[in-house]
């Protein structure tokens, strides 16, 4: 691969993406491309059945908390040099999708819930193998 290939990775804090970032983390030092952790938040609509006022909470801190506390956790002190890592404000399945552009591969985790569970919560990894602008690798917690 050339120096300018990617690999984006979503990171929510979830055992799934941990595995999916370690995963990733291995495929960027065999390939030597750059390894780019995205986390993604977005302003829930209400909280049980009541608005709640965006400003009152800093959801993208918690985003900013969540992922640093994550690659902390999976790396230590020996966090690869190419990694890269942002939040940005957006449903998770969209931003990955968005961040797969030019990227050589998009890895994700999942969670797992399978059948009812995800037809109602939606899934990402669905969303992203069918939208993603490139190859996708879905990994497992083990």
């Amino acid at each position: 691969m050339s120096e300018t290939a990617r690999i984006v990775v979503g990171v929510d804090g979830s055992e799934g993406s941990k595995a999916a970032l370690q995963w990733a983390a291995r495929q960027a030092k065999l390939t030597g491309a750059s390894l780019d952790a995205v986390a993604a938040w977005d302003f829930p609509a209400t909280y049980g059945w009541v608005p709640v006022p965006p400003e009152d909470l800093d959801f993208a801190g918690f985003a900013e908390k969540s992922l640093t506390d994550t690659v902390g956790e999976v790396f230590g002190k020996d966090v690869p040099a190419s990694l890269s890592h942002r939040v940005i404000q957006g449903h998770p399945a969209e931003v990955l999708v968005e961040a797969s552009k030019g990227a050589e591969l998009l890895v994700v985790g999942s969670r797992g819930y399978g059948g009812f569970t995800d037809a109602l919560l939606g899934s990402v990894s669905t969303y992203v193998v069918h939208h993603a602008h490139g190859p996708v690798t879905i990994v497992r917690p083990v």
